[in-house]
């Protein structure tokens, strides 16, 4: 893991109009880190990530992605950033009408100069990634929900992505599906190098792939804690991070 920041937000607040859910907020992501963003239901998680990935301008402050400033870069650049970053999204966002390896094949056909027959070759070769070789011409309703979470992180591999963005992952999935896609995040982190951004409520997962987090308070409206999720629940700064991180004493 490199000291390297690959995402740095400097006087970062996020919200809504005159509705603000975090202010004047500050950290980094390093090149390599799974980094859990983390905290109670509304204290800004999914806005945090909308903000990282361009789809929600941040009312104060600026997000450095790979050195570029999102809020004052053009719209080439940001598109340039976006494709060089994946996202995972709560329900796979897979197109119901299309089959595993047309969805994957989708954004390598828009942004790749690849032949017809290397895009079919790479969309398979995304599906063994995530230990779906062979249910290329399956379709989404066809595979069960941890299959579905795999085919749209095999999409969001597509374009080999510094940066994979995942929007609660666990979402849906019994433990044993969840535990195996935590289990998938830590070999792309691992295998590829590839950098980990997860918005997660999670205990288990945050525990099993977090190196390096940020503990959202929404009644503060600041960031409370960042670190390593083990270390956090060590030395817990305040109460609310240790109540976060021991609810139904999953974090014992």
């Amino acid at each position: 893991m490199s000291d390297k920041a690959i995402i740095k937000a400097t006087g970062l607040s996020v919200g809504y109009g005159d509705y603000v859910l975090l202010h004047d907020a500050n950290y980094q992501v390093n090149q390599g880190d799974v980094f859990i963003i983390m905290g109670g239901s509304g204290c800004g998680k999914s806005s945090m990530l909308r903000v990282l990935t361009g789809l929600l301008p941040p009312l104060k402050g600026t997000v450095e992605i790979e050195g570029v400033n999102m809020v004052t870069a053009s719209a080439k650049e940001i598109e340039k950033i976006q494709q060089k970053s994946g996202i995972l999204y709560q329900s796979g966002a897979l197109f119901s009408s299309m089959t595993l390896a047309e969805n994957i094949m989708l954004p390598l056909q828009q942004y790749s100069d690849y032949s017809p027959a290397t895009i079919r070759e790479l969309a398979g070769l995304k599906l063994a990634l995530v230990g779906l070789k062979g249910f290329d011409d399956f379709y989404p309703s066809e595979i069960s929900g941890g299959m579905k979470k795999r085919a749209g992180l095999a999409r969001a591999l597509a374009l080999d992505p510094n940066i994979v963005y995942f929007d609660e992952p666990s979402a849906g999935l019994d433990p044993i599906s969840s535990h195996n896609l935590d289990e998938l995040i830590l070999e792309i982190n691992r295998s590829l190098g590839t950098t980990i951004v997860v918005v997660t409520h999670e205990l288990s997962s945050i525990f099993t792939i977090g190196n390096n987090s940020i503990f959202l308070d929404a009644e503060s409206k600041t960031i409370m804690a960042r670190g390593n999720p083990r270390d956090l629940l060590k030395n817990p700064p305040n109460q609310a991070v240790y109540e976060f991180l021991t609810r139904g004493g999953e974090g014992k």
